[in-house]
């Protein structure tokens, strides 16, 4: 489910933080979400030249998402950090792992995480600390603990199927 925000600011209207004529998108991602809160499994991705919406509308999903007791996580990508490889899913992974270290009442489900990564990723997971800081915290890593081993010819590969089975522990470790 795209929303090409480009195709749809012509008929949108965006003054500060407040969305206007962007309903029907922001229905449709909020009927994503009910699908997947239902059981489907979905991405949505929105998309477009800079300017036109896209943060205020993610950011008005958010306010939906989290006052249905969910969390909302987002990344960005972001110019800057071209040289970085999945900043912006190593963005949000942070925001999540800090979730999870800074509210006491997720305390089991941190410790439960941290097992499960350790147990499925095993040595590999400082691969993804060096990226998630505080995945590095939440698994008791010290930062000057963990090898730059910047020479392997394979590390974006390396990194995208770590980042797939960290996805999949997350998704396996709170499925419902």
């Amino acid at each position: 489910h795209d929303q090409d925000i480009e195709r749809l600011s012509t008929i949108g209207l965006q003054i500060g933080d407040t969305l206007f004529g962007r309903n029907a998108e922001l229905s449709s991602i909020k009927e994503a979400y009910q699908r997947t809160v239902a059981g489907d499994s979905e991405l949505v991705t929105i998309y477009g030249h800079s300017g036109t919406g896209k943060s205020t509308l993610a950011f008005e999903f958010g306010k939906y998402v989290l006052s249905d007791g969910g969390i909302l996580l987002s990344g960005k990508f972001d110019q800057r950090q071209q040289g970085k490889p999945f900043s912006a899913l190593a963005s949000a992974f942070n925001q999540y792992c800090g979730i999870l270290l800074q509210n006491c009442e997720l305390a089991p489900s941190k410790q439960k995480l941290a097992h499960q990564i350790n147990h499925v990723l095993g040595r590999e997971a400082h691969h993804l600390a060096k990226l998630i800081p505080n995945l590095a915290s939440m698994l008791g890593m010290e930062s000057n603990s963990i090898i730059h081993d910047e020479g392997c010819t394979n590390a974006q590969r390396r990194l995208q199927y770590l980042l797939c089975r960290f996805v999949e522990v997350i998704s396996s470790t709170f499925a419902a």
